[in-house]
């Protein structure tokens, strides 16, 4: 190791210019340090909106989606509801067919039931209910 130079020795102007030098430098530095400083505030409004873009540009077909989905929701439930009041339709018309087999089969298996009894109660089975009944010949009547 070279012990350090004595700057006494030096002439004066050398001593000048290395202490402009250094206070020049400094000053840039510094002057650096305060740029970056001063745009810091910039940087980090740039960034946010750099985020804010590409947040936007990933959320907007997101958007778009998820109101296709609220509409095939929306489209289903509705579905839904009318398949629900055909269903509670369909089990009351059972409902109500059922217990008319029941009464039909009663009548049938009546130890007094007869033939002219059991067509009297389809017949006013089928009149409550609205349906037409056949008003041709009977089928099971013999010809003479």
């Amino acid at each position: 190791m070279t012990p350090p130079a004595d700057t006494s020795t030096a002439p004066q102007w050398v001593q000048v210019l290395l202490s402009v030098l250094g206070v020049l430098g400094g000053a840039s530095g510094l002057a650096a340090i305060a740029a970056v400083v001063a745009q810091r505030g910039k940087f980090k409004a740039e960034a946010a909106d750099m985020l804010t873009d590409a947040a936007l540009t990933l959320v907007q077909p997101m958007r778009v989606r998820v109101a296709e989905l609220e509409e095939e929701a929306q489209a289903a439930r509705e579905q839904l509801r009318t398949a629900r009041e055909q269903t509670e339709r369909a089990t009351a018309t059972l409902s109500d067919l059922h217990a008319m087999l029941d009464r039909w089969y009663a009548l049938i298996f009546a130890p007094d039931a007869t033939l002219r009894s059991i067509r009297s109660a389809v017949r006013e089975d089928r009149r409550r209910r609205g349906e037409q009944w056949d008003q041709g010949p009977d089928p099971t009547r013999r010809r003479p």
